[in-house]
């Protein structure tokens, strides 16, 4: 008697067609996703811009929108008669410098952290990290007055590093610890030191995340308000305590402080632009290992 092996019924598909209207619709809800994330970050900067070619009485009307005469007389008011080029200088100065010497003294310990697994070492940046940093401008303050530093870039650039070292520390550990060690190996057989190799061949592999992490770190000291309303004085006050002053206790000058805030948002925006390409790259390399 023979027995007759029944023919494994093949796996049923969905048909292409279902297949391809079911990628159209992902595709389309994907796409109204991010329009829909797009507008929700970009209406408050259209309407900054806007507000900026605006008289007060047109920003505070509600009927006038997008449509309204433009006006320029906010930006001469902001850049000719008000404390706005002083405040942008001290921004610029305060803001390189902090992030410059935060990444001369970020970068190589990010290298030895990630390198020699110093974890505690990293365990104390990240509490560096969580600080808040209200909690010390009163002893700073008491310190810094004692010293006769309050009202100096000195002040504002130490203060700021507080932000800017443990940011920076912490994004490029995990980027050396993602470049391959042998490299390094190599470089040391062929006869340099542990700190050679790293400055001929970690630094030159790390540069788009030293560019990353100076950007973050820039944007942050750029923005910073609460240590120079603490810290500065009246030659020294950065941009944010400038765009401050705007608002008084009687009125607010809303043209004029948009008009600010617009011409602040520029140099950020144009940087960002610039290191695009080096930004997106280190963002890449930092996220994956090997």
């Amino acid at each position: 008697m023979t027995t007759t092996l029944a023919r494994p019924t093949p796996a049923t598909t969905p048909p292409r067609n279902a297949r391809s209207a079911r990628q159209v619709r992902t595709s389309w809800l994907r796409g109204i996703a991010i329009v829909v994330a797009m507008l929700v970050f970009a209406l408050p900067v259209i309407w900054m811009i806007a507000a900026a070619f605006k008289t007060n009485v047109q920003v505070t009307d509600p009927s006038t929108g997008l449509w309204f005469t433009p006006t320029l007389e906010n930006f001469t008011g902001v850049l000719t008669g008000g404390e706005l080029p002083a405040a942008m200088a001290n921004s610029l100065i305060v803001g390189v410098v902090s992030t410059a010497l935060s990444a001369l003294l970020a970068v190589p310990a990010a290298w030895a952290v990630g390198r020699f697994a110093m974890y505690r070492t990293g365990s104390l940046v990240l509490v560096a990290r969580v600080v808040p940093a209200i909690s010390l401008l009163v002893p700073w303050y008491y310190l810094f007055a004692q010293a006769g530093l309050v009202g100096t870039y000195t002040v504002l650039v130490l203060s700021h590093m507080f932000v800017s070292v443990p940011l920076i520390l912490w994004i490029m550990i995990s980027f050396f610890q993602g470049l391959p060690i042998e490299l390094e190996e190599a470089g040391q057989v062929d006869g340099l030191t542990p700190f050679g190799s790293f400055l001929r061949i970690a630094l030159p592999l790390a540069a788009p995340g030293v560019a990353t992490a100076s950007m973050l770190a820039f944007v942050a000291s750029w923005n910073n308000f609460l240590f120079a309303l603490v810290l500065a004085d009246s030659d020294t006050k950065t941009l944010p305590v400038t765009l401050f002053s705007f608002i008084s206790y009687a009125s607010t000058d809303w043209g004029g402080l948009m008009a600010a805030a617009t011409i602040a948002t520029v140099p950020v925006v144009v940087v960002a632009l610039l290191a695009q390409k080096h930004i997106v790259a280190g963002l890449t390399a930092g996220a994956s290992k090997g």
